[in-house]
């Protein structure tokens, strides 16, 4: 059993641990370099509360202090395909159409919130093809944790609209590479398809130079904001 806490810092929705963030951080415990991790968030993630990682079934279950779980997880053989990427400038250019920053159901987000001024601060707007692009100028200190987290939004933004809020349910990540700290690099989100509330997406994360660092898909949930 090993045991986990999301600092108040790494929040998503208000008062919960972001979803990009606490699967990267179980994704550690369980030990990602072995393989592909997807985990399921089964409720929003309590922040600074200690919370236990055990083997469960033919994967890991997260729960809380009560026994509650918290998330599921377990190793993923299939592939994740890459987001095509785009260059700096259209990157940028997609920043400036970001929508959440005249309307945001979680405005605080550690990772997309313009209102969290110590956040990636990832600002994912659309392209005229449908996907998503943004430029992540990379912190100081990069663990898998800070990838996991950049490529959570910039899927989710490829789908969340005006009208419709959604949070991540599902998400699985392999990480080729770290970003070097204070690089500039692009993170880009797809749309694969939509299932009643359940949307599927896909990210990926590119280095200054156009290397793929990082690729992700995610299941995200529509609910109301």
């Amino acid at each position: 059993m090993t045991s986990l806490v999301i600092d108040a810092r790494h929040n998503g929705p208000p008062g919960s641990g972001n979803g990009g963030w606490t699967s990267g951080l179980v994704a550690g415990v369980i030990g990602a370099g072995e393989g592909v991790v997807e985990v399921t968030l089964r409720k929003p993630p309590p922040l600074e509360t200690p919370l236990t990682v055990t083997p469960a079934d033919a994967g890991w279950a997260v729960q809380d202090p009560d026994g509650g779980l918290v998330a599921g997880a377990l190793r993923r053989t299939d592939d994740i395909p890459a987001v095509p990427p785009v260059s700096r400038t259209e990157a940028l250019a997609a920043t400036g159409r970001y929508a959440g920053h005249a309307d945001h159901p979680f405005p605080t987000c550690f990772v997309c919130g313009p209102q969290h001024p110590d956040g990636l601060r990832i600002f994912p707007g659309r392209l005229p093809d449908g996907r998503t692009a943004a430029v992540f100028t990379v912190p100081p200190q990069v663990s898998p944790e800070v990838v996991w987290a950049a490529l959570d939004c910039p899927g989710g933004w490829a789908v969340i609209d005006r009208d419709q809020a959604f949070v991540l349910g599902r998400y699985a990540v392999a990480v080729g590479a770290l970003p070097e700290p204070d690089d500039e690099c692009v993170v880009v989100g797809q749309p694969v398809g939509r299932d009643g509330r359940k949307a599927l997406v896909r990210s990926s994360l590119y280095a200054p130079d156009g290397t793929l660092l990082a690729r992700a898909e995610a299941t995200w949930i529509a609910v109301s904001a």
